[in-house]
């Protein structure tokens, strides 16, 4: 859409993966792209980023540091493609829904984790599902979404606990999970109204035990995913236990990330 609307330059703030992404397409697209990263970011990310030509800029030790930044070094004719800053974030984001729902034979699971950060994942889905079912693609009950963090960084958790209508910002935030390090999402109220509409939940995991559950999941699916899949397998098994995830309901977990290098 950037480039079809004649965009020539980006930029964005990044927890990792978004940032790799958008230098991709970028290149792609020959549109200059300035990534923001936390100083803290592993090495892995930094060099995937710089593969695909973008300027990179690190500052700070969150997403929202580096966002910062960012306002601070925009440029007029820069396009600010940060989480729900523009539609197409969210727009691009309802594919998740649609190809769950091509992949189980156009119907949905009972309950969805999903590891979040910024929320356009979460988001995204819950507006796909509403609008296929107002098309008459799906039919059914619509899945409860779930909200998995680390409670190294919960603000989503914390807000959904105290029946808030938004996020607090979540200071001095740390959490390996580095796709979850995001301790103000902007898209707080919106995700918060979107669990109050599926009847979701929002849940917490332990950051001492991540080490653990990453393995744990990464033993049990084959799959290299980073920490955030941790998150979502403990939310998974928290939940199968207290009963909120029957023995018959299908589930979906979302592993989000590469496992850091």
């Amino acid at each position: 859409m950037a480039k079809a609307q004649g965009v020539e330059t980006i930029c964005l703030p990044s927890a990792g993966n978004a940032g790799i992404s958008a230098a991709a397409y970028c290149q792609e697209a020959h549109i200059d792209c300035h990534v923001f990263l936390p100083e803290t970011i592993p090495e892995s990310f930094k060099k995937e980023t710089d593969r695909y030509g973008a300027n990179l800029i690190l500052k700070g030790q969150t997403i929202s540091d580096s966002a910062k930044a960012m306002q601070k070094r925009k440029e007029p004719d820069w396009f600010d493609i940060s989480t729900l800053k523009e539609p197409f974030r969210v727009e691009g984001k309802k594919t998740l829904g649609y190809e769950i729902a091509e992949q189980m034979n156009w119907s949905l699971p009972d309950v969805i984790i999903y590891p979040t950060g910024g929320g356009t994942g979460l988001i995204g889905m819950w507006k796909a599902f509403k609008e296929m079912k107002g098309m008459g693609w799906i039919s059914g009950p619509l899945p409860r979404l779930v909200v998995a963090q680390s409670d190294g960084c919960e603000p989503v958790v914390k807000a959904f606990q105290a029946m808030g209508k938004s996020t607090e910002f979540w200071n001095n935030s740390e959490t390996i999970a580095l796709g979850l390090n995001v301790p103000g999402p902007l898209g707080g109220r919106w995700i918060l109204e979107t669990l109050s509409e599926c009847n979701g939940i929002a849940v917490s995991a332990r950051e001492s035990e991540l080490d653990e559950l990453t393995r744990n999941f990464q033993e049990e699916s084959s799959i290299s995913a980073s920490a955030e899949c941790g998150v979502v397998w403990s939310v998974y098994k928290a939940l199968e236990k207290t009963g909120w995830i029957g023995p018959k309901e299908k589930t979906i977990l979302f592993a989000t990330g590469i496992e850091r290098g």
